[in-house]
């Protein structure tokens, strides 16, 4: 500071968190660690709200928004299933590494597949185009979930 040049790193840091949680309970570190893990609540939170169109709900029944939000739960945890076996395939089309992919991301490359449903020899089959760079990933999550 003595010839005009700032200082480039804090000669000081501090983090402070203000909470009702008591510590007595837990750890401060654990503590911290819940407030690391609600933006990750958040984010499901906002998933299901966006990425299954639930913004509103349907009814001003209550039990049929119960019904609407228990079909949701179930479509969820297929969706975040299909989306964690994806995740391991080798062939998985991936720009970049992530531990999980958004609802929108699985819906978009997995269940809107492009596929014909054909009858052949009395039997039916679905007809994928010659070149899906998806395909490849569909079949190691349909022979995952038929195991």
């Amino acid at each position: 500071m003595a010839n005009g040049q700032h200082l480039l790193i804090p000669d000081f840091e501090v983090e402070a968190y203000w909470t009702s949680l008591s510590i007595a309970d837990a750890d401060a570190d654990e503590v911290i660690e819940q407030y690391h893990q609600h933006g990750t609540s958040e984010q499901y939170h906002s998933e299901i709200k966006t990425d299954m169109d639930l913004e509103r709900l349907p009814s001003a029944k209550f039990a049929t928004n119960q019904l609407v939000l228990h079909c949701a739960l179930l479509a969820y945890n297929c969706l975040r299933m299909i989306g964690q076996i994806a995740n391991q395939s080798t062939q998985f089309p991936r720009r970049k590494m992530a531990q999980r992919r958004r609802l929108k991301t699985v819906i978009q490359n997995l269940i809107y597949l492009a596929a014909r449903l054909v009858r052949h020899a009395r039997r039916l089959k679905l007809a994928f185009a010659k070149w899906s760079p998806w395909f490849d990933t569909f079949e190691f999550v349909y022979a995952r979930l038929l195991c």
